[in-house]
């Protein structure tokens, strides 16, 4: 029923999806069942693509599929850098590149060499274009970031730093074969894939003076948005595990969101069957996000209207189900069989974000099997669930943080005399971690000789344990401009990865090392971890 058709945020059928997920909640007479509407701005498609000549005049027109866009590109005509699908690069990443190496525009093409290919011939033709949706590097409505959308109101009325500044345009394997063919000398064979003929271009003219020129028009809207929530509530504790799948596809998105939603609904309708039997002790929370095509737009600007805050003290753990027959999460717990099927299903999947994404291609390529396959994601992601809405204690390790810190110590020894050469010490790094280690196997010590049955206890240590990821979200970079604060798990320069980077510099290229730049990520990586290692001792006078 969710993939029959395309149904993008806005349209007459995503609508009408919408009110049956709100029904069927209804139905099931969970605790609560609500939905929340907010406005936000979407990008539609208008683009062209051509040839023209050395006197600017157009020579031909390259046909285009109306519906191949990147949502929140750049506006504009440009001349072209062509780049391939894949190599573990998103679409913005590409962009991104492609704008900080001086490209004017950017057209992103499959490659047949980098699409799955068998002999039932079930790959992705070279007439479809990829469109994986949203160039914005980062999530949410990129006009009011962090800041929610209110009724068509921008505010503040700034613009996200994530957006790219130069336009970019899917197109099919075919169109680039025609552009790549044109002139120049042949292309080295890494690069070349499985095209006919690929020559590489120079400089934004070819030797016959014709150029590429892209015109990128996308239209801008204020769309109503639709969240769909139901609850069960806790009768113990007041935290939330929470459950989302994104709703809406551009095309008909079986494996974007039909899996997913489909999998929210049994789950739900699983545990409001339970919970007639006992209590959970913490509340479960059932979403079905809108506008998830365009960077996760419904589910970010809902926690933007003010539940951040709120979520930080009581949200446990957060379970996306989107793309879910596509992740691996199953070898640890199901048969050989059914990880052989699911490990050939993701070479051989190459239709997310293409109007090819149907049910009975998922089906065709997972052998009739996609039944059994989503019920044992379900069956797993119930399992991990009811553990955490059921438990004493959350099963939650604090100590592994340590661990990945330990890591990134020994790789800080391998440097230690040049590092010291350079007037940097590694050693306030290593006091941090080992302050964090105690801290954490001090309070899983305590946690270990407890009466857990005794209510009060339960809550002050599930309370100390929720607030470990809360410690290692970085208070040195802003919100608005770095959304993904996390300095193990997040993105940006106060990483612990991009930290990692900067120090392997040292050995693989010693002058792109930056002293300075060094010594600050040292230092606010340093002290988020010791601010961490204090909170998790609770008292001032522990630390």
């Amino acid at each position: 029923r969710v993939s029959r058709a395309a149904h993008p945020p806005g349209s007459s059928e995503g609508t009408s999806l919408a009110s049956e997920i709100l029904q069927r909640f209804r139905e099931l007479q969970m605790d609560h069942t609500w939905t929340e509407s907010l406005y936000a701005t979407l990008q539609f498609p208008d683009s062209s693509l051509s040839l023209v000549d050395s006197a600017g005049r157009v020579s031909e027109e390259i046909p285009l599929n109306p519906s191949d866009y990147c949502p929140y590109s750049a506006t504009g005509n440009a001349t072209v850098v062509v780049m391939r699908v894949g190599g573990g690069v998103s679409f913005a990443e590409k962009v991104w590149l492609a704008e900080k190496n001086g490209a004017s525009g950017a057209l992103i093409y499959p490659d047949p060499a980098d699409v799955p290919q068998d002999p039932r011939r079930l790959g992705l033709n070279t007439h479809t274009a990829v469109s994986e949706h949203q160039v914005h590097l980062g999530s949410g409505d990129p006009f009011t970031p962090g800041f929610p959308s209110f009724n068509h109101t921008q505010f503040p009325p700034i613009q996200s730093s994530g957006l790219p500044l130069i336009p970019a345009l899917p197109i099919t394997a075919t169109v680039a074969s025609k552009l790549l063919q044109l002139t120049g000398p042949s292309c080295p064979r890494p690069w070349q894939g499985r095209l006919p003929y690929v020559r590489c271009v120079v400089g934004p003219q070819f030797s016959n003076g014709r150029r590429v020129q892209m015109s990128v028009q996308n239209v801008m809207k204020p769309i109503l948005l639709n969240n769909i929530f139901s609850s069960l509530e806790g009768r113990v504790e007041p935290q939330y595990i929470i459950l989302g799948a994104q709703r809406d596809s551009l095309g008909p998105g079986a494996v974007k969101s039909g899996v997913g939603t489909a999998i929210l609904l049994e789950l739900a309708r699983t545990f409001s069957a339970m919970v007639k039997k006992f209590s959970p002790r913490r509340s479960l929370l059932f979403v079905s996000w809108d506008a998830g095509d365009f960077g996760n737009v419904g589910a970010t600007e809902w926690l933007e209207q003010g539940y951040l805050s709120m979520l930080h003290l009581k949200a446990v753990a957060y379970f996306s189900l989107d793309q879910a027959v596509m992740d691996e999460v199953l070898s640890a717990y199901t048969s050989p069989l059914l990880v052989d099927l699911l490990d050939a299903a993701i070479r051989q999947y190459p239709f997310i974000n293409t109007p090819l994404d149907s049910v009975s291609r998922l089906q065709e390529v997972l052998g009739g099997r996609l039944g059994v396959t989503g019920r044992s994601l379900g069956e797993l992601v119930g399992e991990m669930v009811l553990r955490l809405a059921h438990d004493h204690i959350l099963p939650l390790r604090i100590t592994s943080y340590a661990q990945t810190v330990l890591q990134f110590s020994a790789q800080l020894n391998k440097h230690s005399a040049e590092l010291q050469s350079r007037g940097l010490s590694p050693q306030w790094v290593f006091s941090a971690r080992g302050d964090y280690s105690r801290a954490a196997e001090t309070l899983q010590r305590a946690i270990d000789y407890s009466d857990l049955h005794e209510p009060t206890i339960t809550r002050f240590y599930n309370t100390r344990i929720m607030k470990v990821e809360y410690y290692f979200l970085s208070q040195y970079v802003s919100a608005v401009e770095t959304p993904f604060r996390h300095v193990i798990h997040g993105r940006g320069n106060h990483t612990l990865s991009a930290l990692t980077e900067h120090l392997g510099l040292l050995t693989s290229d010693p002058g792109r090392f930056d002293e300075s730049s060094f010594r600050r990520q040292l230092a606010l990586f340093t002290w988020t971890l010791q601010g961490a290692a204090n909170a998790l001792n609770g008292d001032v006078w522990s630390i």
